[in-house]
């Protein structure tokens, strides 16, 4: 049979005279494929690829400065630690503690977590989480604007931590990418924006407290503490704890 029958009967139908289906793909078909393809080009544009880190491996530890105005580093224990568990170790991937102890101010302790890599399936282990879990009390937590000497306040968060042992002040903020979320959903909604541009931000939770059963006394201590920390570390700290949007330059 010559391919012209062929192709003849693949039109009208087989030898015993029944319809063949084509093969040829209908309006539709060409049209959802064609949004199907669209579609997953616009998901591979914008599938992250740019790892934004402020800092490279180890590197925490030497952009803190050991002094600080009068506060000068007394010691690496006695904070408040989350426990450890395989999302804190997802999380961060550097972490700092220290003590400063000075002649003329209460003691500050310091604690920051850095982590080189944000995904939407991770969050900031926040205070709210890890002091608790310690066997403390909180108080009501307040947002507050916190003036660290660049061209406007970061938002943070003010709270009381009560145990048998002690009481103490807190102040922190978390940084993903170069934004400053306050919550869980701001922070989730920063890793988003982040990813749509193509960029996978790191993070990084600031935490600053002392023990005092002042509030008062303490908010004044620990926004002097914050505030001459972010003008001594120079821009590169400034990049680590609060971004470019809020830094000095």
């Amino acid at each position: 049979m010559s391919a012209r029958n062929i192709d003849a009967m693949d039109m009208a139908g087989g030898e015993g005279g029944a319809p063949r289906a084509t093969m040829r793909p209908s309006r539709r078909d060409v049209l959802f494929g064609g949004a199907m393809i669209a579609a997953g080009a616009v998901a591979y544009a914008r599938t992250p690829r740019v790892n934004d880190m402020a800092i490279g491996e180890g590197e925490l530890d030497k952009v803190i400065p050991f002094t600080i105005g009068s506060w000068r580093y007394q010691t690496a224990s006695g904070l408040v630690l989350p426990p450890p568990d395989a999302l804190a170790a997802q999380l961060y991937n550097q972490q700092l503690t220290r003590v400063y102890a000075s002649d003329n101010e209460m003691p500050v302790m310091l604690l920051i977590a850095y982590g080189s890599s944000q995904s939407g399936m991770l969050q900031v282990h926040r205070p709210e989480i890890c002091y608790p879990a310690s066997g403390y009390a909180l108080s009501r937590t307040r947002l507050v604007d916190l003036p660290v000497g660049g061209p406007r306040p970061i938002p943070a968060k003010r709270f009381t931590a009560v145990s048998q042992a002690r009481t103490e002040q807190l102040l922190y903020w978390t940084r993903i990418g170069d934004l400053l979320p306050v919550s869980w959903a701001a922070q989730h909604m920063a890793v988003m924006e982040n990813n749509l541009k193509g960029v996978i931000p790191d993070g990084v939770l600031v935490r600053l407290s002392t023990i005092s059963t002042s509030p008062e006394e303490s908010d004044a201590l620990l926004t002097r503490f914050a505030r001459t920390m972010v003008e001594q570390v120079g821009p590169r700290g400034r990049r680590l704890l609060i971004g470019r949007s809020y830094g000095l330059g």
